[in-house]
């Protein structure tokens, strides 16, 4: 069984800058591209990023606006998420994704469906002074 636990939420001021975790076990970590999406109260889910399977193309939300980088460790099953320059609109609870598509482009994590992905179950990041 596939099973994705994020860490590194938390509380941060303004401008502060966190680094979520994502750690993958039970599966092919390698095969699956990964993503982030967060959550705010009241609000829809949003993609946040994601990333191919060798790491080596990454889309990000229109929102990040260069501030946040995604990588992986494909030795460590791990995928990241650095988040600098944080701003109050940024909280929300990260969810990291294993998708087990064959596709990476744009559209489709602009328009992505849950059920093409294992889930974590969210990190809180709180930005508030």
């Amino acid at each position: 069984q596939v099973q994705l636990v994020e860490s590194g939420g938390g509380l941060v001021q303004p401008g502060g800058s966190l680094r979520l975790s994502c750690e993958v076990s039970g599966g092919t970590f390698s095969s699956y591209a990964m993503a982030w999406f967060r959550q705010a109260p009241g609000k829809e889910r949003e993609f946040v990023s994601a990333i191919s399977w060798s790491g080596m193309t990454t889309y990000y939300g229109d929102f990040v606006k260069g501030r946040f980088t995604m990588s992986r460790d494909n030795a460590k099953s791990t995928a990241y998420l650095q988040m600098n320059s944080l701003n109050p609109e940024d909280t929300a609870v990260y969810y990291c994704a294993a998708d087990r598509g064959e596709i990476f482009d744009e559209d489709y994590y602009r328009n992505y469906s849950p059920d093409r992905a294992y889930w974590g179950k969210g990190t809180l990041v709180t930005v508030s002074s």
